[in-house]
């Protein structure tokens, strides 16, 4: 039996304009907007399948409290985002509520390496973590520091496995890893709110369930096709958008209904604990 389970790491805050991009100057109005999102959730999910546990995402650290956490330096730091995470939210803190041990984890997956999706694995044991190679190459350095990525919230020495797209991908993805043997859990890549941005594909006899990170932040702006206020590409989030969209009309049409699950969305939780 394969089951995916919604893991609160937390919440956070944005200016409305990160989450549906607006002309002209999308990706100045984050830092310019005032009046801040609704709380949103930081959501992390666990796949049981028969051949183990893959945890996609780990959150945020509750670390994010506490000053210092962030580069004074960086804008969006201090004028674009707030984070509400108390220590029992904390990535292995939601595991063992759930009854698994940190360490029984076969694989982390990482839709992208932003410190709301990747800090939590300073939580973790070492376990094996996939991540795009070009995610990766874009977060070194003092150029990743200012496209936003925080690698000094990884573990010390922490070092990914780069996703190997070499298995026949459901259509129209145009390319997938096999997370595991049976096909049942794929990686697809969903580049957009970044250059190596992916999500988790996980098919059952019912449903499919899209584990879809930031490729929006609701299944409204995935429905509309619009571009969040802080993607670098916005040619290449659209066409993700227009893929996913694709991938849900066949999926219905096939009458095995795709749950789309962004990270961000509040809905998906809803739309999880629907099903049981």
């Amino acid at each position: 039996m394969i089951r995916v389970h919604a893991l609160r790491t937390g919440s956070v805050y944005v200016r409305p304009s990160q989450i549906t991009g607006r002309a002209p100057f999308r990706r100045l109005r984050p830092f310019l907007e005032r009046g801040w999102s609704e709380a949103l959730p930081i959501l992390a999910f666990l796949i049981e399948h028969p051949e183990g546990l893959f945890l996609v995402d780990s959150g945020e650290s509750p670390g994010a409290m506490t000053g210092g956490y962030f580069p004074p330096w960086h804008p969006y730091f201090r004028l674009a985002v707030r984070f509400a995470i108390a220590e029992e939210e904390a990535i292995d803190m939601r595991l063992k509520a759930l009854g698994v041990a940190p360490g029984d984890l076969r694989a982390v997956v990482l839709t992208h390496l932003h410190t709301d999706h990747a800090g939590g694995l300073a939580h973790l044991p070492p376990v094996r973590t996939l991540v795009a190679r070009i995610e990766w190459q874009l977060a070194q350095g003092v150029a990743g520091q200012v496209r936003g990525y925080c690698l000094d919230h990884l573990p010390r020495g922490f070092r990914p496995e780069f996703i190997r797209f070499d298995a026949a991908p459901p259509a129209p993805f145009p390319r997938a890893m096999a997370l595991t043997t049976d096909g049942a859990a794929m990686i697809v890549p969903t580049p957009g709110h970044t250059s190596g941005h992916v999500s988790v594909l996980v098919t059952t006899p019912e449903r499919r369930f899209l584990i879809a990170g930031d490729a929006s932040y609701n299944a409204v702006t995935l429905a509309a096709r619009a571009v969040d206020g802080v993607s670098p590409n916005p040619r290449s989030a659209r066409k993700t958008l227009a893929t996913i969209n694709a991938f849900g009309e066949a999926s219905a049409a096939a009458a095995r209904p795709m749950i789309y699950l962004p990270a961000h969305d509040p809905e998906s939780e809803t739309r999880l604990s629907s099903l049981t």
